[in-house]
């Protein structure tokens, strides 16, 4: 099928790539004769002006970036039949998350050169007054001789510009969140710096510090838990621990004032141990795609979007909690009798989830049960959360075609509210469908969860499972 979304100029486009906001494609420019990526905005959100917005900045703030070794080179940026698109670099090495993935080993020397390369974009990115806000694994591109370029500033702030909020959308990924931005306050350097030092972390040892299947607890120990130590796997010298006790210092006055510092640092602490030359163990490799298991429910908790964060650190926790446990972490199923009967019997059995400054999670579980009259209008009967929290529980279950109608009710009633939870209904009914061999809508379903909460590695997952399986 010919692509026509693209200037003539970039020919034999082929789809590589799809992100938050759009579609990447790797063509060969036949004007300058050479190999291009290219960004397009998603249809979905041509018209949202707030996304155009997004897109724009990051070709902004990409472009006064340009030039810097390590940072991806935007070429041009423009409009094609109403859609934004920008031209960049294309690297045809993968990512250090696919390197993560992988499963190989690195050695130290590997790990650290990567590391100085994302550090001198980053440095040479807040002298010029931006700050990326998203540095992972992911967007620390490599080129086919192996070196890192610091991709993706499409949340970056930059000196000058406004500070982009965009409702219902995650600035940043949970895992890698600072503790300020986790508390809801600004980024700035210091936080890109806190998020390499993750990234550092991860491809020393496989996983993050405060690693946690629930994003909320994960985000949460970014505030409260101490660092652990590094060397406690047994496999790192303890002179790491030490430094990156103060990389991911609480306070990023503490942190080391430079990427390049903080990189130097690590190099000084495998040359004053014993067995610095020692290799790095491997990653355990992850299933195939013959093999890979089914992703599972969205079970997670997004943080709440910068427009509705409170600035006060310890209420803003306790509000995050509470919206953990109301939007992911409170599970409900509705036992409702049906027939000509004057009243319903609703059983609510919530599971109280408590985050511990430790990072641990406890969680204690109440019931209540309830006789309600039953309704004939739309509000009436239990709320679009509660009917996705209660098909939620059914997927977990394994119950499947328990789990459909209650999931179906739950995006019809939240449709259109544009709501965390209409999000949340539209993953899992999505999931669902897919469980049981129904493609029907699944693909618009995912798109529509993730133009309210943004890009999810769970979403981006299971659309490539829809894609090539439907």
């Amino acid at each position: 099928m010919k692509i026509t979304i693209l200037p003539p100029r970039y020919r034999d486009p082929e789809q590589i790539g799809r992100g938050g906001m759009g579609d990447i494609y790797r063509a060969t420019d036949s004007v300058l004769g050479r190999v291009v990526a290219i960004k397009i905005l998603a249809d979905r959100h041509a018209r949202d002006e707030s996304v155009r917005e997004r897109f724009t900045r990051e070709a902004l703030s990409a472009a006064r970036l340009s030039g810097e070794p390590n940072t991806v080179t935007i070429y041009d940026v423009g409009e094609h039949d109403d859609r934004p698109y920008i031209v960049m670099e294309y690297l045809g090495g993968g990512s250090l998350d696919d390197v993560l993935r992988s499963g190989g080993a690195a050695s130290p020397e590997r790990v650290f050169t990567w590391l100085e390369e994302a550090g001198r974009a980053l440095d040479a990115a807040h002298r010029e007054g931006v700050v990326h806000r998203d540095v992972k694994p992911a967007n620390l591109m490599l080129d086919g001789e192996g070196h890192v370029h610091v991709a993706d500033f499409g949340i970056a702030s930059s000196a000058g510009m406004d500070s982009l909020t965009m409702t219902g959308t995650v600035l940043g990924t949970a895992g890698y969140f600072s503790p300020e931005q986790a508390q809801g306050d600004r980024a700035g350097a210091a936080s890109d710096r806190y998020a390499l030092a993750i990234v550092a972390w991860e491809l020393l040892t496989g996983k993050r510090p405060f690693e946690s299947e629930s994003p909320t607890a994960e985000a949460a120990a970014h505030v409260n838990a101490p660092v652990p130590a590094i060397s406690a796997g047994g496999n790192l010298p303890r002179e790491l621990d030490r430094v990156f006790e103060q990389a991911l210092a609480k306070d990023p006055s503490q942190r080391y004032g430079s990427s390049g510092e903080f990189v130097a640092a690590l190099r000084s602490g495998f040359s004053d141990a014993a067995g610095s030359t020692s290799q790095i163990p491997a990653v355990a490799l992850p299933p195939t795609p013959a093999t890979q298991p089914r992703v599972e429910a969205a079970k997670y908790v997004p943080y709440p979007s910068p427009a509705r964060r409170s600035r006060r650190t310890w209420p803003l926790l306790a509000a995050l909690l509470l919206a953990g446990a109301l939007a992911g972490a409170l599970l409900a199923y509705f036992l409702t009798r049906d027939g000509g009967g004057t009243s319903a019997l609703t059983t609510v059995v919530t599971h109280v989830r408590t985050v511990t400054t430790e990072g641990q999670v406890t969680t204690q579980q109440k019931s209540v049960t309830v006789t309600t009259a039953p309704g004939t209008g739309v509000g009436s009967g239990p709320t679009g959360a509660a009917l996705n929290n209660a098909g939620f529980t059914k997927v977990q279950a394994g119950d499947y075609a328990g789990a459909l109608p209650l999931l179906e009710r739950a995006v019809q009633k939240l449709q259109g509210s544009r709501s965390l939870d209409e999000a949340y209904a539209d993953y899992n009914l999505a999931f669902t469908r897919f469980q049981l061999g129904n493609c029907d809508g699944v693909l618009a379903l995912l798109d529509r969860s993730e133009s309210i909460q943004g890009q999810r590695t769970e979403i981006d997952r299971l659309r490539g499972q829809a894609q090539g399986n439907c």
